[in-house]
């Protein structure tokens, strides 16, 4: 189907949620993707994070195809190998004891939240429900993650949300301890706010609100829905800050492209959720799981020491521009972020797409880079060619 035909298609028949650009992708190879005319992209958006291992992954594309001839899906009311071999790995990787699959990372961090208030229930009882999460976050669209969320665009039209949030300043542990009270039950944060602008909190502030969750014996809820499967180039962030979170949730790339979400709980939490607390049809979905082992075979030590020096040379490659347009380049491993001045970050994100090269906007005008984690040095070079024709001097 050519271009014109699949968007005229999808604009009468698929409702307008995503404001899409003009452009409709047919397939890809690696870190390049092509329209159905032959038009080239290089990919620095991976779906959002989603495709970890790029397109055409053949591995990972077999595991899908045995898995599905062998069982497509099952209740989770019976007991899967592939399911309970994910979990087995995601928990020896991180030291976490055990997980819970679902879908999405809206729905993950939704579990996180419903564990931490019944941990608090279980011990306290009731009015001890409130969680605190950073200004600047975001935490998901569904009517609970959107006011978990600490920016105000996202707190319209669809009252009333769910309470029992309240929002602290990053890298303020003063203000954190004065939004809190008798009846906070956990605090919930993202290592680097992904949609918010990818700013990146310190080792020193997230090591304070870690100590002060555990003075309070507050859970410490980490979302790591964007920064989680490799993407810093650790398997999780967390795993850079020298903490230990008891509730932690991934989605996004951890089954490379199909849709999983989930989170792993601590040794202390691990049995707060019980039979019928929780749930999800398709959690733990084979497929979704056996696509997921080989996401994590392939994040093994090396590859991720790959991940971040890949981010280094993108980072370096970018930097070597010195446009005046770019005041500042943060991030880390292949989450990156371009703070723009002058220029708006659509206005360049179009432009960009229409040279060749597919990009992300984040809050507070940055130019979002997440590209596969398996994405060539050349493809690379070729990506920030055009950046730079674009942007640079």
């Amino acid at each position: 189907m050519k271009s014109e035909e699949l968007m005229a298609m999808d604009q009468q028949y698929v409702m307008n949620t995503y404001g899409r650009f003009p452009v409709a992708i047919d397939h890809g190879k690696g870190a390049t993707l092509y329209g159905p005319e032959g038009q080239k992209y290089i990919d620095f958006t991976s779906g959002i994070g989603v495709n970890s291992l790029g397109y055409g992954n053949p591995k990972w594309a077999k595991a899908i195809y045995d898995q599905a001839m062998k069982l497509g899906h099952i209740s989770n009311l019976y007991y899967t190998e592939p399911c309970a071999k994910l979990a087995k790995m995601l928990c020896e990787r991180t030291g976490m004891a055990n997980a819970f699959f679902g879908n999405s990372g809206a729905e993950a961090n939704e579990g996180m939240i419903k564990l931490a208030r019944k941990y608090s229930y279980d011990k306290y009882g009731e009015g001890r429900a409130t969680i605190i999460t950073l200004e600047n976050s975001f935490h998901g669209r569904t009517i609970t993650t959107l006011n978990a969320t600490g920016q105000d665009v996202f707190h319209q039209y669809f009252f009333p949300f769910t309470d029992g949030f309240r929002y602290a300043k990053p890298e303020d542990i003063t203000d954190l301890v004065m939004k809190s009270d008798k009846d906070v039950c956990a605090v919930m944060l993202e290592l680097i706010q992904g949609e918010g602008g990818v700013q990146p909190l310190s080792k020193d502030y997230v090591k304070a609100v870690a100590d002060l969750c555990k003075k309070n014996d507050w859970l410490l809820l980490v979302d790591e829905v964007q920064t989680g499967v490799g993407r810093t180039g650790k398997l999780f962030a967390f795993q850079d800050y020298d903490i230990q979170p008891d509730v932690v949730s991934f989605a996004k790339g951890i089954a490379g492209g199909l849709p999983m979400g989930g989170f792993l709980a601590n040794e202390t939490v691990k049995d707060v959720l019980g039979p019928g607390t929780h749930a999800s049809t398709f959690g733990g979905n084979p497929m979704a799981s056996a696509a997921a082992q080989v996401v994590l075979e392939t994040l093994d030590d090396q590859f991720l020491l790959e991940v971040e020096a890949k981010g280094e040379y993108l980072v370096k490659q970018l930097a070597a521009m010195a446009s005046p347009n770019v005041s500042a380049i943060r991030g880390k491993g292949l989450m990156i972020g371009l703070q723009l001045e002058g220029v708006e970050n659509k206005t360049i994100c179009k432009s960009l797409m229409d040279r060749g090269v597919l990009t992300l906007t984040a809050g507070n005008n940055v130019l979002r880079l997440l590209p596969p984690l398996t994405i060539y040095l050349e493809e690379i070079d070729e990506g920030v060619a055009i950046i730079k024709s674009l942007l640079g001097d």
